[in-house]
């Protein structure tokens, strides 16, 4: 009964394709599994050709309920279901204004979830908004794909200013690299300079053509290339990040 956010404050940097091969592992290794597409651009439902049903929106959404339940949709994966993106989640910041704890709304509308769900990942928008700010109140953990570069460092550093600033327990925080190409210097340089720090994980995954054609075959990686690298790497993740969430009670 866990609740993974996929998140960064930078764009472009391998969420979707990391909440959608994290959710497709979780799923095969037996855990009833949910992937809620929270990104109005909907890249996630675009890979699993799930459309968000006419009547659903963001302020559905943020009405929890039966209405939630009524928009899962099932995928092509046994255990693995989805609540597909809505473009209407542009709107999400002005819609939580009008509710009360308005940065605890998400979780609110989450908790019936959890109770059916084993696993339920977050596929979220970039940006630090009061959206996001229901996102790291409703997460158990955020797993923060990062790719090695002076510019991902800079906007984590001011992600962990707002944790602080917040009393958003950091602590929740788990870092990763995406997006690695190893004939680049400056990678390797940050990637060693992050070696062994708390709440980095050790597996990284590869800058690879395998993992953009996920959008030609509308699929996870791990089911069109299951020997790829990158295959081999989200598999590797998943195992480590279960490891993260057993020790913490969490799975």
């Amino acid at each position: 009964m866990t609740v993974l956010a996929v998140y960064n404050i930078k764009g472009g940097v391998g969420k979707t394709a990391t909440s959608v091969n994290l959710a497709y592992l979780a799923a095969r290794h037996g855990k009833k599994t949910l992937l809620c597409d929270m990104d109005p651009q909907g890249s996630a439902s675009y890979y699993f050709r799930i459309k968000s049903p006419k009547k659903f929106s963001a302020e559905k959404l943020l009405k929890g309920g039966k209405g939630i339940f009524r928009s899962i949709r099932g995928t092509d994966y046994r255990n693995l279901d989805m609540l597909p993106a809505d473009f209407t989640y542009r709107n999400l910041d002005l819609a939580l204004d009008g509710y009360k704890k308005s940065d605890r709304r998400i979780s609110k509308v989450l908790k019936p979830l959890v109770r059916e769900y084993d696993v339920i990942f977050l596929d979220c928008p970039p940006n630090i908004t009061l959206f996001s700010e229901n996102i790291f109140e409703a997460a158990d953990l955020l797993l923060i794909p990062f790719i090695p570069t002076t510019l991902s460092l800079l906007s984590f550093e001011k992600l962990l200013d707002f944790f602080k600033q917040t009393g958003i327990n950091r602590k929740k925080l788990y870092l990763f690299f995406s997006m690695v190409q190893k004939q680049k210097k400056m990678h390797m340089e940050m990637m060693t300079r992050f070696s062994g720090r708390k709440r980095v994980l050790k597996q990284h995954i590869p800058f690879l053509a395998d993992v953009e054609k996920m959008g030609i075959h509308r699929k996870p990686v791990l089911d069109t290339a299951p020997a790829s690298p990158a295959s081999k790497a989200y598999t590797f993740l998943w195992h480590e990040l279960e490891r993260v969430l057993a020790k913490r009670s969490l799975l």
